[in-house]
């Protein structure tokens, strides 16, 4: 499994010279804490979550559709790559405490958007999964332990 098998399909991001309410409105409609925010070739310029919402933008005083996305976002971004396996990504996730991480190739260029979540999920079913096969694998053996 790869690190974008665990995104979603869909990649939430906004370009560079969308306003805040754009990513706000983008962020509402995708169910998601956190957009890319990209440039004209679909580079990595930064990272608008719902912390900057609250911390810059909230008392900022200026409307969010007045306001260039790219003066609230969180810059530079961490992010992963596709070689980055999914548990050091949550490591680095739970480490840093991010709930959001760009998937981006060497380049920078955006492959996808990694949640908590969908870390977590992963290794929920992981955990299940080899929970199953140790419950199997007791009731399979018989009286005396052979």
């Amino acid at each position: 499994m790869t690190i974008l098998d665990l995104c979603d399909e869909e990649i939430p991001s906004v370009k560079a010279e969308a306003t805040a309410e754009d990513a706000i409105r983008t962020m509402i409609d995708r169910h998601v804490g956190a957009v890319a925010v990209v440039d004209s070739e679909k580079r990595v310029a930064g990272i608008f979550t719902e912390r900057d919402v609250l911390r810059r933008l909230s008392l900022s005083g200026r409307a969010p559709d007045a306001i260039p996305v790219r003066e609230l976002m969180t810059t530079p971004v961490e992010m992963a790559t596709l070689q980055t396996t999914p548990g050091e990504a949550l490591a680095t996730m739970v480490e840093r405490h991010y709930r959001h991480l760009p998937v981006a190739d060497e380049d920078g260029h955006l492959l996808g958007m990694l949640s908590i979540r969908n870390v977590l999920q992963w290794r929920i079913d992981a955990l299940t999964q080899e929970l199953d096969s140790l419950e199997q694998y007791s009731s399979n053996d018989g009286p005396g332990g052979d």
